[in-house]
């Protein structure tokens, strides 16, 4: 099975992509049940770059409520200030922009940020990222030292092993993070990446995990695994290498270099030699 270079969608975010599966998944991690009759919809924004998505999932709950997650397979302490910059964009899209400048007081959903982390990285059950450690010192220019604007983001680490509560209450979140053992397991025992996606998805449908799922979009979720789990790969070469911060502003042009079908070592040569020629 050849991977589809581009392809743009995460599997995270088409398998979310469900109101009844973000129901379930939303109640399991707040612990509270989002009855059936209550409207979910789904709101998640899209743009020209990385997985033809700017942000992974947003969606509002009755709308009272608007819920931005983010997939994350390495701890990213930026994720405040984009979701910052996400949810303006989500209120752009989800509000009447003629309404802000009228005299009455115009009601908004309230916003809920969450990131579910699935890294090899070891990391805590939860932890919370806020906007406001990153703001700069301000120290002799404000008297007092409120912050004016906060952002709170959840993060909860979805491998198995932990937060069993919330995955014994989302079923499609326990089976997604099933599979993605899997391969990892398969990886640990010396399996390429293709090889090891296969195996894990025909194990997953032997053992009814994200059966008819998988049964149904295999070709795309291996696509899909093969282009985040590549990029991933190149992005650690970049860490390790010194230029990431070169790699976040090219995505297009590591997109190009899977499109090559060049090997991880032949990706970071090129990016090496981009890095040199800036």
């Amino acid at each position: 099975m050849k991977a589809n270079r581009k392809l743009k969608d995460s599997l995270f975010s088409f398998l979310f992509s469900n109101p009844d599966i973000l129901r379930e998944l939303y109640s399991a991690i707040e612990g509270i049940p989002i009855p059936p009759d209550i409207p979910i919809d789904i709101n998640t924004l899209s743009g020209i770059i990385y997985k033809d998505k700017i942000n992974d999932l947003s969606f509002t709950i009755d709308n009272r409520l608007v819920v931005l997650i983010e997939h994350q397979s390495t701890i990213n302490n930026n994720i405040p200030l984009r979701l910052l910059i996400y949810i303006a964009h989500v209120y752009e899209k989800i509000v009447n922009m003629k309404k802000v400048y009228q005299a009455k007081l115009e009601k908004i959903p309230c916003p809920e940020f969450i990131v579910l982390y699935n890294g090899k990285a070891k990391y805590p059950d939860h932890s919370e990222l806020k906007l406001s450690e990153a703001f700069k010192g301000i120290e002799g220019l404000k008297l007092t030292g409120t912050v004016p604007l906060e952002l709170r983001v959840q993060v909860y680490n979805i491998n198995q092993g932990h937060n069993p509560e919330i995955l014994k209450k989302c079923k499609t979140l326990d089976n997604y993070s099933v599979f993605i053992d899997k391969i990892k397991e398969y990886q640990k025992n010396g399996l390429e990446l293709e090889e090891a996606v296969n195996n894990a998805i025909e194990y997953c449908k032997k053992n009814n995990i994200l059966k008819k799922f998988l049964e149904k979009h295999s070709s795309e979720v291996f696509n899909m695994l093969l282009t985040e789990w590549n990029w991933d790969d190149a992005l650690e070469v970049a860490r390790e290498e010194g230029l990431e911060e070169g790699v976040e502003k090219s995505r297009q042009h590591f997109l190009e270099l899977l499109d090559q079908d060049l090997t991880k070592e032949e990706i970071k040569q090129r990016l090496n030699q981009k890095e040199t020629a800036s």
